[in-house]
């Protein structure tokens, strides 16, 4: 008896033994295995660098083109003297209105009064000379030389009273326009120089807003064209009309200038900066990205898209832009999915996981 217990014990225990080995490592296996198919995506994503992106579609101009520019006056003048002399009188107020024609400052004129005075006697004395002189004439008293002679004489005489009274003119700035006064840069009793600037004096009743657009839009009938702006740091809106087109291209940028004209209800000055848009009739198609995603380079400008899951960098043309789009002529596709962020540590190749912005 004791010796088949002794036998069961001796092969029962190794059994215990190596099953208590076996079965948990069995268990370990099959734990492993159905854990796979869960990890596996996180396995593959695992390395990939994760950027934004976009899907490049065409997009259709329903606004029109995106523009900057500047208001311009209608009129502006820098008032100068003519002739050189001392201030008599300054009779403007800075900033304000006045009517064309309006004296604005004068010059002394007294030794210019003095000859005027002077040649209007000459003028009386001949004038009362000459006619006795045709009298005399009429009876052969004198000779047809001796009239001519007097009846030059005359005639000079009112040639110089006409100078004079243009010089004394030129003594006086008058308003060439109805218009706003600006700062003036003379006191009374200031001695002027020939050129000297006196002030200035700007019509803002119209206003030109002068912008610039891409050569290419040279075909579109642009004069009539709406031009819809915002003045910086405003928030309304304002309708204008183009009224003419620079007939040259500027040779740098590739742009063509227009000027648009607005009646000035708001108080607007010139000087102002603008955006806005100008309406076309033609629905323009094109490919707009981010302006964060175009990377300048020294030959051209390049932008990443995403082929097979990795990072590509292709070259591109652009056109226009504004501060958050740009236009994208060639290069790219419709349906590429172009990187937007995380641009900095992109390199050839490299694998990347991309969040597609909506």
């Amino acid at each position: 008896m004791n010796k088949s217990l002794k036998r069961v014990l001796q092969i029962g225990i190794p059994v215990v033994i190596v099953g208590a080995i076996v079965i948990p490592r069995l268990d370990f296996f099959s734990n492993k295995d159905a854990s796979t198919p869960t990890t596996a995506p996180q396995a593959a994503n695992r390395g990939a660098l994760p950027v934004t992106g976009m899907v490049a579609s065409m997009s259709t101009s329903g606004n029109g083109i995106p523009v900057t520019g500047v208001l311009v006056a209608n009129e502006e003048v820098e008032l100068v003297s003519e002739t050189a002399g001392k201030v008599v009188k300054i009779a403007f107020e800075e900033g304000a209105l006045v009517k064309k024609g309006t004296l604005l400052v004068k010059v002394d004129d007294s030794d210019l009064q003095a000859q005027l005075a002077r040649a209007e006697f000459q003028k009386e004395l001949l004038a009362a000379k000459l006619e006795r002189q045709r009298i005399l004439l009429k009876r052969e008293s004198i000779s047809v030389e001796e009239f001519q002679q007097l009846e030059t004489e005359y005639n000079m005489n009112l040639a110089d009273i006409e100078l004079l009274k243009v010089r004394i003119a030129r003594t006086e700035i008058r308003a060439p326009f109805d218009g706003r006064m600006g700062f003036r840069f003379v006191s009374e009793g200031s001695y002027l120089q020939s050129s000297t600037k006196v002030s200035s004096i700007v019509d803002n009743s119209y206003l030109k807003i002068e912008f610039s657009i891409p050569e290419k839009y040279i075909d579109l009938p642009l004069v009539g064209r709406k031009l819809t702006f915002q003045p910086s740091g405003m928030e309304y809106q304002i309708e204008a009309e183009v009224y003419a087109v620079d007939p040259q291209a500027d040779v740098a940028t590739h742009t063509i200038t227009l000027r648009a004209r607005y009646r000035n209800t708001k108080n607007l000055v010139a000087g102002m900066f603008v955006k806005g848009e100008l309406m076309t009739a033609e629905n323009l198609k094109y490919i707009l990205v981010p302006t964060e995603a175009v990377v300048p380079e020294m030959d051209g400008k390049r932008l990443w898209i995403v082929k097979n899951k990795k990072a590509t960098s292709v070259p591109v043309q652009t056109d226009s832009r504004n501060s958050q789009f740009v236009e994208v002529t060639s290069g790219i596709q419709v349906g590429d999915t172009v990187l937007t962020g995380g641009l900095m540590q992109l390199r050839e190749g490299m694998i990347v996981n991309v969040k597609l912005n909506k």
